[in-house]
């Protein structure tokens, strides 16, 4: 039976005392860190952010906290998601792979994936990733466990790769890491300096 992303599974993983592995003070700070990042190479404040693999949008309230103006994208494969939070929150509803077709109207100066790429099947996650690059004016922020980590929290579907297999195909598909998360694309990569470089 395929993994079902329904309000069970937000409830349980998001909410529940018992079953949570993030709070909402470090959601708040990783936000911080990766748009703080971001505006580090742009050279200016975001105005955009594309949130794949969204969930119930989580990211989008203490985006707008931060940084009121930015526009908000987030696409998810869940029905009840997008039924859900769509409105409110600017969600839509598509896969990791359907990136590799997507296009919007300009390129995102913040792309964000935290925890999601783990569970994405490998042909799924190298089609999509070509899509992350073309969109990208900034930085990604492409949060992803591997089997080199010690772990709590979902495991099903959990896809064990490794580090250097990550950091691999993210090169292959145009992605210099900058740490914590973060890789530029090839507009942002000719002004990364080799101490900023986590992949040199």
């Amino acid at each position: 039976m395929n993994k079902q992303y329904d309000r069970a599974y937000f409830d349980k993983w998001y909410r529940d005392k018992t079953h949570r592995v993030g709070t909402a003070q470090t959601l708040a700070r990783k936000v911080a860190m990766a748009v703080a990042m971001c505006e580090h190479y742009i050279g200016r404040p975001i105005r955009n952010v594309l949130d794949v693999g969204c969930g119930e949008g989580a990211w989008f309230k203490p985006l707008k906290a931060l940084r009121p103006d930015a526009a908000y994208l987030g696409l998810d494969p869940s029905e009840y998601v997008v039924s859900r939070w769509g409105r409110r929150r600017n969600l839509r509803q598509a896969t990791f792979g359907q990136l590799a077709q997507l296009r919007f109207d300009e390129r995102f100066d913040l792309v964000v994936c935290a925890d999601v790429l783990h569970y994405v099947k490998t042909a799924e996650l190298k089609r999509g990733l070509g899509g992350i690059v073309d969109q990208l004016e900034g930085l990604a922020y492409l949060e992803v466990y591997t089997s080199d980590d010690q772990l709590v929290g979902d495991m099903d579907g959990f896809q064990r790769r490794t580090a250097q297999w990550y950091r691999q195909v993210f090169a292959e598909a145009g992605l210099q890491g900058v740490g914590s998360y973060g890789w530029v694309g090839p507009r942002q990569a000719p002004w990364v300096t080799a101490m900023e470089s986590a992949s040199r």
